[in-house]
């Protein structure tokens, strides 16, 4: 008999369960950061409709929203945020990120992402280490 199996066997089956809860979280807190940079750099009007209609969610984003994209699916289906902008009132948000004939391009979307997504695939990559160091 080997010993210390029964302890390695538990550690093993904990993993997928740790890096789960561990990547949830970093996932969580890099949406906050690229949400909150995005509404900082949102044109804020008169009324301050676009600002208040960044936001991001677990799953699919709000009908008629401007969104980062889509991940292809994966065993882990569930843990997709969604971060977006505009719908309803604030309909104009594609309006002010790709400007129109008459007005020129405010971005304040994509520009954000693209600097932070870097960051985020690292934050990620260090909580499944930090998760499976841990289990």
């Amino acid at each position: 008999m080997v010993q210390g199996l029964d302890k390695f066997n538990r550690r093993w089956k904990a993993i997928p369960k740790n890096v789960r809860i561990n990547v949830r979280a970093a996932m969580e807190d890099a949406a906050n950061d690229i949400v909150e940079e995005m509404w900082s750099r949102a044109p804020q009007g008169e009324t301050g409709r676009l600002g208040a209609s960044i936001g991001w969610t677990w799953g699919a984003a709000p009908a008629g929203t401007l969104t980062i994209g889509k991940v292809g699916k994966n065993e882990y289906g569930a843990m997709r945020i969604t971060i977006y902008a505009g719908g309803g009132e604030a309909f104009y948000a594609k309006f002010q990120e790709f400007g129109t004939v008459n007005m020129p391009a405010n971005p304040f979307f994509y520009p954000v992402w693209r600097a932070r997504r870097r960051r985020v695939k690292s934050r990620i990559s260090r909580a499944i280490s930090k998760a499976v160091k841990e289990s």
